[in-house]
C-alpha cells in the first residue's frame, strides 16, 4: 500500500531548512508568512532582538469588513498592502522574505507582489 503524503509535514521540513540560514536583523528584518485555509498572516520580525515589528492579517479590524473572502488572492493582496504600509510607517523598507515553506504560487505570490508594489524591497 501507498503511504499518504503529509503535505504540511513536508512544508514544515522546508521551513526548518530555510530558517537555518534566513535571519532577520534590525537593519533587514524577516517577513514571515503563515497561510491557513481561511486566513493569511504576515509578521515582520527582528530575530536578533526577538521582536515582532509589524503584523497584518485578514482578521485585522481594518480589513475584516472590506473583504468578501479571507482565503483568496484578493485578500492576500490587501494584507500585503497593509503590511507594507505599516512597515514603511515604521521606517522598514528592506526585508528578507520568508515564505514559510509554502510554494511561491497563488496567495503567497499575490502577497509578495503587493508588498513590492507598495514599496518594500526583498
Amino acid at each position: 500500500m501507498f503511504k499518504k503524503v503529509d503535505k504540511n509535514a513536508n512544508r514544515i521540513a522546508r521551513h526548518k531548512r530555510v530558517r537555518k540560514t534566513v535571519k532577520g536583523t534590525p537593519e533587514r528584518p524577516r517577513l514571515n508568512v503563515y497561510r491557513s485555509t481561511n486566513n493569511i498572516y504576515v509578521q515582520i520580525v527582528d530575530d536578533i532582538n526577538r521582536i515582532t515589528l509589524v503584523s497584518a492579517s485578514t482578521i485585522d479590524k481594518e480589513l475584516k469588513g472590506t473583504l468578501s473572502s479571507t482565503s483568496n488572492k484578493d485578500a492576500a493582496k490587501k494584507v500585503g498592502e497593509l503590511a507594507a504600509k505599516r512597515a514603511l510607517e515604521k521606517g522598514i523598507d528592506t526585508v528578507v522574505f520568508d515564505r514559510g515553506g509554502y510554494i511561491y504560487h497563488g496567495r503567497i505570490q499575490e502577497l509578495a507582489e503587493a508588498l513590492r508594489e507598495a514599496g518594500l524591497k526583498f
